[in-house]
């Protein structure tokens, strides 16, 4: 499967789809409602195939429904149960359940088999409308959905998964493995000695974060400049968002060009945003590790997790042996048994190459070795 995200030219008919998103967030909304009642009448949560049926229904005696296609109601409904099956086989880590949308903030409606249709060039026709949107690249494939997105700025985007056919094996080209430790004050160290520092994209525009909201919160509530303030705040965060992603491309694309087998120590990020916060937040590791398997494995390489509680800072690379504790200060250390300094970062990527080469199976990854894969 692969998402494609192209942008609808701005125009006065784009009123129609945002009216559609719209009613998408009232159907939504009533949902919600009726699964809470029907929790506390029987102490379970509603069926979904009872509650699409009692949508369609509903559908027949509401005009502004009818904006929004059978199956997007449909996709609603299911997208409801998913929340809650996924509440009740996490309801002890403090997953909580779906619960309501401002209706001008809800974001997008799915259309599946029916309800549009491309006419060539840069030209699609949704429901009895035909958009224009910027064609950044050539649809190919079998289309699967088409979903119209709602940015805050109140932009629109259409974004399409395709289904490629055909499933990518992993294939050495290079034949290097590398292991990468993610740190606060170093992105990633690699076991080949590089070090790769994170432009920290919120930290260089927070001046201008906080200008921007201080006007926001000085405006009138509901007046016309509050609402620009409230779009000036916006782009701010989008221009962080959008650089920080670009550059989480480009780092991936270059990671899986030097390398075929990548491999990763799984982490707690959300126990690490509590410790440490927005500087976690700013670094973003876990949409870098999204973006990284993604172009991974378009390009046949390989991305391996070892556990998180492997002990790869207290494991010497060299001899193995193992320490009791090390506090979070210790930046190097000597190994008791075999007397190397060894730096911690540096030390813990080349233990994480080992495991996971160990885990893929290419056997024991020494310091001194060349991964082979056979």
């Amino acid at each position: 499967m692969k998402t494609l995200k192209f942008k609808l030219y701005e125009h006065k008919r784009n009123r129609y789809l945002k009216r559609t998103i719209n009613a998408a967030g009232v159907i939504y909304n009533h949902c919600i409602a009726l699964h809470r009642r029907y929790c506390r009448m029987w102490g379970k949560h509603l069926n979904c195939a009872k509650l699409q049926s009692h949508i369609a229904k509903l559908r027949k005696r509401n005009p502004f429904w009818q904006t929004v296609g059978s199956q997007s109601a449909q996709d609603i409904c299911q997208r409801i149960e998913k929340a809650y099956q996924l509440f009740f086989k996490h309801n002890k880590k403090g997953v909580r359940p779906p619960g309501f949308k401002k209706v001008k903030k809800y974001k997008s409606f799915t259309l599946k088999q029916a309800g549009y249709k491309f006419l060539g060039g840069n030209r699609v026709k949704i429901g009895n409308r035909v958009y224009q949107f910027w064609k950044s690249r050539e649809i190919e494939g079998t289309i699967k959905t088409l979903t119209i997105k709602r940015t805050p700025l109140g932009e629109l985007f259409m974004v399409i998964v395709v289904d490629e056919g055909g499933k990518s094996e992993v294939e050495i080209k290079t034949g290097k493995i590398a292991g990468f430790d993610f740190g606060l004050k170093t992105f990633l160290t690699c076991s080949d000695g590089t070090q790769i520092e994170s432009p920290q994209f919120f930290k260089q525009s927070l001046n201008a974060i906080k200008i921007a909201s201080r006007q926001h919160s000085k405006k009138l509530k509901g007046s016309s400049n509050r609402e620009r303030a409230r779009k000036n705040l916006v782009r701010k965060y989008e221009d962080i968002s959008n650089r920080r992603r670009d550059w989480f491309w480009k780092l991936a694309h270059e990671l899986t060009d030097r390398f075929d087998v990548l491999c990763f120590e799984t982490l707690s990020l959300k126990g690490m945003q509590r410790l440490w916060g927005r500087k976690i937040s700013d670094l973003a590791f876990g949409e870098f590790i999204q973006i990284l398997e993604w172009v991974a494995k378009k390009k046949n390489k390989l991305v391996v997790f070892i556990d998180q509680w492997y002990p790869s800072s207290k494991t010497c690379s060299r001899c193995g042996q193992v320490l009791e504790s090390i506090h979070l200060s210790i930046r190097e250390w000597r190994c008791p048994s075999c007397q190397s300094v060894n730096g911690r970062d540096e030390n813990a990527s080349k233990v994480i190459e080992m495991v996971g080469a160990s885990t893929i199976g290419l056997g024991d990854v020494r310091q001194s070795e060349t991964a082979i894969a056979v």
